[in-house]
């Protein structure tokens, strides 16, 4: 049975093909006969950026291992004094249990929950509150009424 044109056609590519990897395969071998090691190597500059010529070794700066800081510096201790606060009750909604303290400091409004207070407060009561942080903000806790 003779060979059909598109039969033909395909064997051709495949020897085309066959013959362009070979090709490849050869310029590849002789390329890396070429390249050595100083041409492969990149420098960094002063900036960060790229470069073929290696660093001026009298720009170098020495860095002490000791005084480079991997982590978040340690927090002063808080004074206790410090987190104790006076408001108004800006809003104070018995029913769901929540309102909101305006500090006389600061004029911020923070969130007051019912299970917070010692005792029971209305809007424009004076207090004192401490504060922590909570998911949405801050949060007054212990809040006591002031006479």
């Amino acid at each position: 049975m003779p060979d059909t044109w598109n039969k033909k056609e395909r064997e051709k590519k495949k020897q085309q093909n066959k013959k362009e990897k070979e090709e490849k395969k050869q310029e590849r071998k002789e390329n890396s006969k070429k390249g050595d090691l100083a041409n492969m190597l990149a420098y960094l500059d002063e900036n960060g950026n790229l470069s073929l010529t290696p660093p001026d070794p009298r720009k170098r700066i020495v860095i002490e291992a000791a005084d480079i800081n991997v982590s978040v510096p340690k927090q002063q201790p808080l004074n206790p004094e410090d987190l104790i606060r006076k408001g108004i009750v800006s809003f104070f909604n018995d029913a769901k249990g929540y309102g909101f303290i305006k500090d006389s400091d600061t004029q911020e409004s923070i969130f007051v929950h019912a299970n917070s207070l010692t005792e029971p407060i209305k809007e424009n009561n004076k207090v004192i509150f401490e504060v922590e942080s909570g998911p949405k903000g801050l949060n007054a806790v212990n809040v006591k009424l002031v006479n």
